[in-house]
């Protein structure tokens, strides 16, 4: 496992009735990086359980405990304020269940250190096992996304492997009180380019698991992209308002190139 714990750089794993992926996900994990942090978003799998006696073996790992279900978003900032308390500039995020790919973790960090300005953003390459209408889905948000930022480069305003500056997300969240469910991931991105977080964009492949495989969703289709629907409309709103301050930062935005 990963020995040589970062001062600045921390996983963060928000987790909610994960199953057992979750072990495996952490294991990954720690294998190429430390520390390792999941925030239990009120589980009531059993998995708190399990999470803890991972923990007691491993200083490398810490588990922090909502009570209640709360919503991603919520579980992240709650591991980012604490993350703040012990001086961590930047998180990786993953989810639990397995989908993310925790062998690019090195190198996400690698691109975040040298440019400690930006946001790392996964790029999520499918394979068969993906469902087609998440993955066409998502090209909506994605469209709506880059039009919200005046075309900053997100390459994918959904998926969830990335890493953000601490600093900036927490001023971000703690000023309003959108972001905490399903609808944290696009918003994020949104309102961090609005802030002036340049976006760098890495392939990521994704994977999608059946139940038989141990599998865990929790997206609801009409809950979840009605959500969405939401929270576009509230940004494209603002983004009308905010437009001649976005353009004169857009005039003076370098993208910072892609490199690997």
């Amino acid at each position: 496992m990963s020995s040589l714990p970062s001062a600045t750089h921390l996983v963060l794993i928000p987790s909610y009735n994960p199953g057992k992926k979750i072990l495996e996900t952490i294991r990954a994990a720690r294998e190429v990086w430390s520390p390792v942090w999941v925030v239990v978003d009120g589980s009531t799998d059993g998995s708190t359980e399990w999470l803890r006696e991972l923990a007691k073996n491993d200083d490398g790992l810490t588990i922090l405990e909502l009570p209640q279900n709360a919503g991603k978003g919520s579980a992240v900032l709650f591991g980012l304020d604490e993350a703040a308390k012990q001086g961590f500039t930047h998180a990786l995020c993953m989810d639990a269940d397995g989908q993310h790919p925790a062998d690019l973790i090195p190198a996400f960090m690698q691109a975040s250190q040298t440019h400690p300005e930006a946001m790392v953003l996964g790029k999520p390459v499918f394979d068969a096992s993906a469902p087609a209408l998440r993955v066409n889905g998502r090209k909506v948000s994605n469209w709506w996304a880059n039009l919200e930022t005046m075309g900053m480069g997100v390459g994918d305003s959904l998926f969830g492997f990335r890493i953000y500056p601490v600093a900036a997300l927490r001023d971000i969240m703690h000023r309003q009180k959108w972001m905490r469910r399903f609808d944290f991931d696009p918003e994020a991105v949104v309102r961090l380019c609005w802030y002036g977080v340049p976006p760098i964009n890495f392939p990521a492949p994704v994977k999608y698991f059946e139940a038989s495989e141990g599998g865990v969703s929790h997206f609801n289709y009409w809950r979840d992209n009605k959500l969405l629907t939401w929270m576009h409309f509230r940004l494209m709103v603002e983004f009308m308002i905010r437009l001649p301050v976005l353009a004169v930062k857009r005039m003076g935005y370098q993208r910072i190139p892609f490199s690997r």
